[in-house]
């Protein structure tokens, strides 16, 4: 399942699809299928004008992002738990350094909650997910160096390295953590990607507060707006394409219970 989906994921890209597309209409063309060559090309052009020129990966992000509320936390809670996505492991290996990539903010807010509630448990959840290349590092131990980096207290935190996508983050994370009725746990992750990681958490019964970070958008774009360029439109487009087919993906093939999860 989880090589599966990573293939159909890079398939259904809004931004490769269409790449793929442009490919596949001119080779037609140059075969002398020039009808077929011609409709692939206009399909390109349509798809670039609705993904790339329009707001309409914005839009449908900013959905997302919308589902949960902007986070607020006063009061003591037992821990947090941080998902995968925030680091690049390849990078981080082959550079010696330790990096992040566009969702560092996750990173950053776990290390500022850690700073507000010192007594608060800190849950690393992330594996080795890549299927093309061998990668030992995990994302939650270079997670880890990141937040003592920042000054967390390496006694504190504590990791699980064998999970590969969101729903083995919850099922992992909860044989970890072992959770009490009485137990406030936060869930740390991308605004756009806390649907998902709520409906996983949902299925296997652990009962978590969304902590929705990493925003992308102002949650107000209007469907006239072009966006900023047809780069920033596809990244959108290729984002929310990934969460959108990842919920219903994991709700079709019965791994979680509700496709869109709500507050």
């Amino acid at each position: 399942m989880f090589v599966v989906a990573k293939i159909v994921g890079y398939f259904v890209q809004p931004s490769n699809f269409i790449a793929l597309l442009a490919v596949l209409g001119l080779v037609l063309s140059l075969f002398r299928f020039r009808r077929l060559g011609t409709a692939a090309s206009s399909t390109v052009a349509l798809l670039l004008a609705v993904f790339g020129i329009s707001s309409s990966g914005l839009i449908a992000l900013g959905t997302l992002e919308s589902r949960f509320p902007v986070p607020s936390h006063d009061s003591p809670f037992t821990g947090m738990i941080l998902l995968g996505g925030a680091v690049d492991t390849h990078i981080s290996a082959e550079r010696d350094q330790n990096t992040t990539n566009d969702a560092g903010e996750r990173i950053t807010a776990v290390a500022e909650l850690s700073r507000r509630f010192p007594d608060a448990r800190i849950v690393l959840s992330g594996g080795a997910n890549h299927i093309l290349a061998a990668q030992p590092l995990s994302e939650s131990a270079v997670a880890r160096r990141l937040l003592i980096d920042l000054g967390v207290d390496a006694k504190r935190i504590e990791m699980e390295e064998v999970s590969r996508d969101t729903c083995e983050n919850a099922e992992e994370s909860l044989a970890l953590v072992k959770p009490k009725a009485n137990e406030t746990w936060l869930l740390v992750t991308s605004a756009s990607h806390m649907p998902r990681a709520v409906a996983c958490f949902g299925a296997v019964g652990f009962a978590i507060f969304p902590y929705p970070v990493d925003y992308r958008t102002q949650g107000t774009e209007s469907v006239l707006m072009p966006s900023k360029s047809v780069a920033d439109g596809l990244a959108a487009a290729d984002l929310a394409a990934h969460e959108w087919i990842g919920l219903a993906g994991y709700w079709l093939s019965g791994r979680t219970g509700d496709p869109f999860p709500a507050p």
